[in-house]
């Protein structure tokens, strides 16, 4: 690794990343050489060893059924270093089936319970017949964003721990009954936005400057 680089681990990049998710991380790297930082991007895949210590972004991409399943049997081993650096404070996106897997579980519509990380107070529950997609349009702490959805998946939060991302305008959202989108812990995002969610420059820009400050903290640190 370049010590002048910024650092970006993207898990699982080569089984989570539908729907151009990929395109998030893209975005990112062009916003951050714009500002005048070179970035290197990790696959932190099946058998990949992990400290989230060493990075300034973290993204977790949405997968198929078949593809998060295989995930979630190999993520538990990342649990302790993802949830120091969450709980620090550092930025981190987590879209569709990456969001969902930071929560308690996940239930199938077979009613197969699959455990995730319990990291952030949510769960999920999949309703094959209630399949949530189209374009989206809800308000942020940043502005508006645009996006689209495509999932069975609905999930909700536990606790007050956690905030909404935005407030649904048109679309699902999280779920059909709670008119909100994604959910915000610390610089912890979740989302269901594909499109991809970073296509939203008002979002993007935020994230920079949450990543740009990080580094400078993880690099003056190591001096």
């Amino acid at each position: 690794m370049n010590k002048s680089s910024i650092k970006i681990a993207y898990l699982y990049e080569d089984l989570m990343n539908t729907y151009g998710d990929s395109g998030d991380v893209k975005i990112i790297k062009f916003l951050l050489k714009k500002a005048g930082y070179e970035t290197e991007v990790d696959n932190v895949s099946l058998g990949t060893n992990f400290d989230a210590s060493k990075y300034d972004f973290v993204f977790f991409g949405g997968g198929q059924d078949l593809e998060q399943t295989i995930v979630a049997k190999d993520l538990p081993r990342h649990k302790q270093t993802l949830q120091k650096y969450i709980e620090s404070g550092n930025p981190m996106l987590c879209i569709c089936g990456g969001y969902q897997l930071l929560g308690s579980y996940y239930k199938t519509n077979a009613g197969i319970t699959i455990k995730g990380l319990d990291i952030v107070p949510i769960h999920t529950v999949f309703k094959a017949d209630k399949r949530m997609i189209g374009d989206t349009h809800y308000i942020t702490q940043w502005g508006e964003v645009r996006a689209f959805e495509n999932h069975s998946g609905q999930t909700y939060f536990d606790n007050d721990k956690l905030k909404p991302l935005g407030k649904m305008i048109e679309g699902y959202g999280n779920n059909p009954q709670d008119g909100v989108e994604g959910m915000r812990y610390k610089n912890l995002i979740g989302s269901y936005s594909h499109g991809p969610l970073l296509k939203n420059e008002n979002i993007a820009n935020a994230l920079v400057d949450k990543i740009i400050t990080r580094y400078h903290r993880r690099t003056e640190h190591a001096l």
